[in-house]
């Protein structure tokens, strides 16, 4: 039976469910989600997961919200990105990680910066959440230095977490020059076969929602 998930393109956390499903090599279909015109505060989207977010990811009796127990549900299903015996848990430690420190962090100033009205901004708290962002990039710069990937290897979910919001091409102050060793794993990540980039993989981008 083919996996539902509910997802738009200009989610990151949806990226890393979507992204993980490919690369393990999951049975899946999108379901677009337009978020930007409230969907997920509708009271039918509150019904299928009362958290009112995605990506949500319905396979047969199983409905899971958030995305590291979405990745988690394809690691067992599959078999696969879950990383080699006793890897195990060092795999969980960088996705909760990259749930606290760089996605949660990096979401919110690229929403910010891209996709609220320019008078509703504010520099001082995207220069505060660019601060906290340099300081994740230099924690995962830094171990990747001589790694191909965050665990062991081979990729992992918790590749497939911390890539998430780092392939959009919106500004939220992330330049991949500047972070040499982010810079060549992710050339290892979108190397990899079924790799496409969020706007590729998922429905929905920003040019969808431009009029004339």
């Amino acid at each position: 039976m083919t996996a539902t998930l509910y997802c738009f393109g200009e989610s990151g956390n949806a990226y890393k469910a979507a992204l993980t499903a490919t690369l393990a090599g999951y049975d899946w279909e999108p379901r677009f989600v337009d978020f930007f015109a409230g969907e997920t505060r509708s009271p039918e989207f509150r019904a299928l997961n009362v958290m009112g977010e995605a990506p949500v990811l319905v396979d047969g009796d199983t409905t899971l919200s958030q995305s590291g127990a979405i990745q988690y549900h394809i690691v067992k299903a599959t078999g696969n990105l879950g990383g080699a015996a006793g890897e195990e848990e060092e795999v969980l430690r960088w996705v909760l990680w990259d749930n606290h420190k760089l996605s949660s962090q990096a979401g919110m100033t690229r929403f910010l910066m891209n996709f609220i009205p320019e008078d509703k901004r504010s520099a001082d708290v995207i220069a505060f959440m660019q601060g906290r962002l340099k300081a994740a990039y230099a924690t995962l710069d830094a171990h990747l230095a001589g790694r191909d990937w965050i665990v062991g290897e081979a990729v992992t979910i918790a590749d497939c977490a911390c890539c998430g919001y780092l392939f959009y091409p919106e500004p939220f102050g992330f330049a991949r020059a500047d972070w040499p060793n982010i810079d060549r794993w992710l050339g290892n990540i979108a190397a990899l076969p079924g790799w496409k980039t969020p706007y590729d993989m998922m429905p929905g981008s920003p040019a969808d929602r431009q009029t004339d």
